[in-house]
């Protein structure tokens, strides 16, 4: 539990208590409780279109008869979710959790190649996914072996949760919402599968059954399968509510992709629990964002910086009415100072910024509402120790020494799934206690709040997203021209950092092969925030007397360069 001598609990928000006592339920419970308590209450606005709460858990609990007398979903089963943000996302989360399986957000800008990892790795026989992606879907499992592919794949158009006419036709969707797409042969459509009216077996999970299991990449190059209970994922979605003062009256603009667990957790399951009403963007649009917060008096926007940088840019600023919203925060990278001085200034509202994990289902530290510090990940969050240690010795540093950050707390996961020596490896054991071992480094000050300085992990940090290196190399291998290659951050204008290759090309294809057909050639076979922008060809790459790449070396020359070019030029 917590450590009460630690100093930041004299900062502690007012009014919020420092511990919180979690339901002994799982999460599919607390739609249920809400569509009692709260039935034609509007659950999720999305262009117009109201979905209740009445109507998501009748959705829901009719999808999850079919997923378990149809599609033969039973418990402990992972079933794949994967889809940009729409309603049926979120009918089809809790439907999952209602059938007693484990919900697999997959990120829906993954390609083929990429999906067919979450396939066979989390050992699903059953997908959901939206048509846009079905062509995707049968690709990948047209290249898995019989036994690995998935048995029943259910296909949603966008559309089925689109009204038929828009009351504001300014904020009308996007042709690729509309557009109807072929559905992969031998799918079930959704329509179908709703229609069919089943109804689920008793539910069962309890607080200690698996619940998600988002995927987190890593330095062995492949994304590994975080275990989340019921449990767990409630810490997070409590103390989410607790933390923001998030209530039945409040509105929440959920932007942020459902499939990444800070959007799982502030735009989806913290409202469910709540009673509060999601007003759903399926991507990020900054003036329809300023007009859904002017219209339905958004009260809370859980985003990263790059939304706020780019929001602010709006020449439509002044005319959207911000003066409903009281929480706004985010993460996944720093706030830039001047940014965040003029949210206060112009709009009185402080950005808490906040710092989590997939292994840790979101925050293990977030600001005070009233007393925030900029540029930083705040303090440890209810139920939560976190310590600063040095990396090699594992023995804790004293204020203002850079080490690992390690956490303990309920939300921390249970392990990753089916890697029994990388869940021992993410351990230790501290004061007779577990904790999990970040990998990023940071310091704490002397109240207590904790700054992040460096990652002990090789990770790039594109606009928020988590890039790992081995993860797009051995991606990157598998294009007939490239022999070696090594994948490192450099700065980018509006990212704040994007991914490099630095590519040595076979013998055939050297003075002939170019780096935008390598830029091209990644676009197509990786997520959109992944693949290299950028591409240097060498003719060898640095490597250490064992061989291993000297990536570290490649990443210093690089951090050069982009010092030197930022150095004004001396007349």
């Amino acid at each position: 539990m917590q450590n009460l001598a630690r100093p930041h609990f004299q900062f502690w928000p007012k009014r919020v208590p420092t511990t919180i006592v979690l339901p002994e339920t799982s999460l599919w419970y607390n739609l249920e409780v809400s569509a009692h308590r709260y039935a034609d209450k509007a659950a999720i606005r999305y262009f117009g279109k109201a979905v209740t709460f009445r109507e998501l858990e009748a959705q829901a609990t009719a999808l999850a008869g079919w997923l378990q007398q149809k599609a033969g979903v039973k418990k402990g089963d992972r079933v794949l979710l994967y889809m940009q943000n729409c309603p049926q996302f979120i009918i089809s989360y809790y439907a999952i959790l209602r059938a007693d399986a484990v919900v697999v957000p997959v990120n829906p800008m993954n390609r083929a190649e990429e999906f067919k990892h979450y396939v066979t790795d989390a050992g699903a026989r059953v997908a959901i996914c939206t048509a846009d992606l079905g062509a995707g879907v049968a690709q990948a499992l047209s290249e898995l072996a019989p036994a690995d592919r998935l048995q029943h794949l259910l296909v949603s158009q966008y559309s089925d949760a689109l009204p038929a006419t828009h009351e504001h036709p300014e904020d009308a969707p996007a042709a690729w919402l509309t557009a109807q797409h072929p559905l992969p042969t031998g799918a079930t459509p959704w329509a179908e599968a709703l229609g069919a009216g089943l109804q689920p077996g008793p539910h069962t999970a309890g607080p200690d059954d698996m619940a998600v299991m988002p995927y987190t990449s890593g330095t062995t190059g492949f994304p590994k399968g975080c275990i989340h209970t019921h449990r767990s994922v409630m810490h997070n979605v409590v103390g989410a509510a607790t933390w923001s003062g998030s209530g039945a009256e409040s509105v929440i603009l959920s932007v942020l992709p459902l499939f990444h667990v800070t959007g799982m957790q502030y735009g989806m399951n913290g409202p469910i629990y709540s009673g509060a009403t999601v007003v759903m963007l399926p991507r990020w649009d900054r003036e329809v964002a300023g007009r859904l917060i002017s219209r339905y008096q958004v009260t809370h926007w859980t985003n990263i910086p790059t939304m706020v940088i780019d929001f602010l840019a709006s020449p439509n600023l002044p005319e959207f009415d911000l003066s409903s919203l009281r929480y706004i925060g985010g993460g996944g990278a720093a706030m830039p100072q001047a940014i965040a001085e003029r949210l206060r200034d112009q709009f009185g509202l402080n950005y808490l910024e906040g710092y989590g994990l997939s292994e840790t289902m979101a925050p293990t530290h977030s600001n005070p509402g009233d007393r925030p510090k900029l540029q930083c990940l705040g303090v440890p969050t209810f139920n939560t120790d976190a310590r600063i240690v040095d990396p090699v010795t594992l023995n804790e540093l004293p204020p203002n020494e850079v080490g690992e950050i390690i956490v303990s707390g309920p939300q921390v996961f249970k392990g990753y799934w089916g890697k029994d020596e990388a869940t021992r490896d993410a351990f230790i054991q501290f004061e007779g206690r577990t904790f999990f071992r970040t990998g990023d480094l940071g310091r704490m000050d002397e109240e207590g709040y904790y700054f992040i300085t460096d990652r002990l992990k090789r990770m790039i940090n594109a606009s928020g997203f988590k890039v790992w290196p081995a993860e797009v190399e051995n991606l990157l291998y598998k294009h007939p021209d490239v022999q070696e290659a090594c994948i490192i951050g450099t700065r980018d204008a509006y990212r704040g950092e994007t991914v490099k290759a630095v590519v040595v090309l076979r013998a055939h294809a050297r003075g002939k092969t170019t780096a935008e057909e390598i830029v091209d050639w990644a676009r197509e076979n990786m997520a959109a925030y992944k693949y290299p922008r950028v591409v240097e060809f060498v003719d060898a790459l640095p490597k250490s007397g064992t061989g291993k790449v000297m990536w570290r070396q490649l990443q210093e020359t690089e951090n050069a360069r982009n010092a030197d070019a930022q150095k004004p030029a001396v007349a």
